[in-house]
């Protein structure tokens, strides 16, 4: 599926569920958010066949998002039967991390192989605080749990947001003494026109990345790491991401940046986002939407979930523009 502007569209990625276990204070509110209910939701069985039309289309990669993944009921069933999608070159997920120690041998011997998981301090008081239900000991048993199951790459993803005070060198140097990828990405304004509170984006708390790439640095050399060193193309982690990674001499793993405000990666976005209510954004920052319900439940053909794909495709944008909230926040989109 080749767009407007040339970009192969290869990337499928979904969310699964609205629902998490957490309430990320730039998420969603303390409150939550009103879920939708069973019969709005796509079934396992009707993502499967989503992914099925898309891979006969191009995707070869899908990414399975939330809210949370593992909260969602049958998730193993649906790993198991996207990984045997002819077509499907790579099957990964973004988590929170928290119920990997659960899932993730199950996950792994259903064909999963590369987990993102979210972590956005280090400090436990923080991280209750951010997190507003979460123990950060859970979050770090997940993560050794996805490096003993052999995933590979993991990647651990950090919002920067500046009123939030994180320690980011704290963060980057997780990277050095094991295979961890850790990936700064700037705060970035989804969910600000919906209102309530929460996820109150300003353009103060994103922190550009030049700035945070120089930070680091200066506190890196002050404590004798020295400074990061680009890492090439060939030796990145794996993935299909927007990220520039570099390294500390010597580690094991990387530091990636995400620069979503100060650097717009719009020219190689490769990606459809499906969410869970079944409706395929073409752009994170853009409020519209093409319904793949319809398709589903009252057309019934393969054709009618092609035709939604490729109008998906035909209305992605060039780029966002510098388009500031959407109406739906985060969590309900997926991440």
């Amino acid at each position: 599926m080749i767009d407007r502007f040339g970009r192969n569209i290869d990337y499928l990625r979904i969310s699964v569920t609205d629902r998490c276990n957490l309430r990320c204070v730039y998420c969603m509110p303390e409150e939550g958010v009103p879920f939708k209910s069973h019969e709005i939701i796509l079934s396992i069985e009707e993502i499967a066949r989503v992914v099925r039309v898309a891979a006969e289309n191009g995707v070869t990669r899908v990414r399975l998002t939330g809210g949370e993944p593992l909260v969602r009921k049958g998730i193993i069933a649906l790993v198991d039967d996207i990984s045997h999608t002819p077509g499907i070159e790579d099957v990964s997920m973004t988590t929170n991390g928290i119920l990997l120690p659960r899932f993730g041998e199950d996950l792994r011997e259903a064909g999963l192989t590369r987990v993102n998981i979210s972590l956005d301090t280090l400090d436990p008081e923080k991280y209750r605080q951010i997190t507003r239900l979460g123990h950060i000991d859970d979050a770090l048993a997940g993560i050794d749990c996805a490096l003993e199951l052999g995933f590979d790459p993991v990647k651990i993803n950090a919002v920067a947001v500046r009123s939030l005070d994180q320690d980011f060198l704290a963060f980057a140097r997780l990277s050095i003494d094991r295979p961890l990828h850790v990936r700064f990405i700037e705060y970035m304004p989804v969910g600000l026109s919906s209102g309530g509170t929460g996820a109150g984006w300003t353009a103060e708390d994103s922190i550009p990345t030049d700035e945070l790439i120089g930070r680091i640095d200066t506190e890196a050399e002050a404590a004798g790491i020295g400074a990061l060193q680009p890492v090439e193309a060939e030796d990145a982690p794996g993935g299909t991401g927007p990220a520039r990674y570099y390294r500390f001499a010597g580690a094991q793993g990387t530091v990636g940046f995400i620069s979503g405000v100060s650097n717009h990666f719009c020219s190689t976005c490769n990606r459809l986002r499906l969410t869970a209510d079944g409706k395929l954004r073409p752009c994170l920052f853009s409020d519209r939407e093409v319904d793949v319900v319809r398709a589903l439940r009252e057309i019934g053909t393969d054709e009618a979930i092609e035709h939604a794909l490729y109008e998906a495709v035909g209305i992605k944008p060039e780029e966002h523009e510098g388009d500031e909230g959407t109406e739906r926040r985060m969590s309900q989109i997926g991440g």
